[in-house]
């Protein structure tokens, strides 16, 4: 029977880099479903549609295709309509409709079986915003990773500056409270700590405390 790790948080908590090297170290699969919803909103923003609910956004939905693929690494590929978008959803912009289009109905009932499909074949670690409570509420480990908002907007200031992008750490902070304020007051699978899970926060910690931490967790409860 495979092993589920549901692991949620607001944006820029780490979850994505934490749960790819915690993933690793268990041999398991990491299921980023932030890709699934940047991804969805790449293809709206292609086709100028707002992320509201709307029949326009429905009708895209029964337009495209999204993908999950691994490499030989275990790594996640996200594939719209065939083609790899897995470099042009890390942006900003990227972000926000990622923000705006995840609170759309439809949209999250059309990945809903996608992440859930996943999870029946493989030993994952799949993280979001909203797996412990709706797509995963059985998982055997349900984590909720935070930080303060400073320390997020910070690390992903660093981590921009270093892919060569100009960005301000004023706006990025900006950024973080407006997507934690719409992502837990979402009307349709708000953030929010799952029933019986473990709160762990890393504004303290560094990458490999963090690592490290969520390893103990896991190991302690599967």
């Amino acid at each position: 029977m495979s092993v589920a790790v549901a692991l949620d948080g607001p944006a820029g908590a780490g979850k994505s880099t934490i749960a790819k090297r915690a993933a690793k170290a268990l041999d398991f699969i990491y299921v980023d479903t932030g890709a699934l919803y940047r991804t969805i909103g790449l293809a709206a923003s292609r086709n100028n549609i707002e992320p509201i609910p709307s029949a326009e956004v429905d009708d895209l939905l029964s337009n495209i295709t999204v993908d999950l693929t691994f490499n030989e690494n275990g790594e996640q590929i996200v594939l719209l309509d065939g083609e790899d978008v897995s470099g042009l959803i890390r942006t900003p912009k990227a972000s926000m409709m990622a923000s705006k289009i995840s609170a759309v109905p439809s949209v999250r009932a059309y990945l809903l079986d996608l992440q859930r499909n996943i999870a029946k074949s493989h030993n994952i670690i799949m993280d979001g915003r909203d797996i412990g409570t709706v797509v995963l509420p059985d998982a055997k480990v349900k984590i909720f990773l935070t930080a303060s908002p400073e320390a997020r907007a910070q690390r992903r200031f660093k981590e921009l500056c270093q892919k060569g992008m100009d960005v301000k750490y004023e706006d990025i902070l900006s950024d973080v409270i407006t997507r934690d304020y719409n992502d837990s007051h979402r009307e349709t699978a708000p953030l929010k700590p799952a029933d019986g899970c473990v709160m762990v926060d890393t504004t303290e910690l560094d990458f490999e405390q963090s690592v490290e931490k969520i390893l103990s967790v896991i190991k302690e409860n599967i």
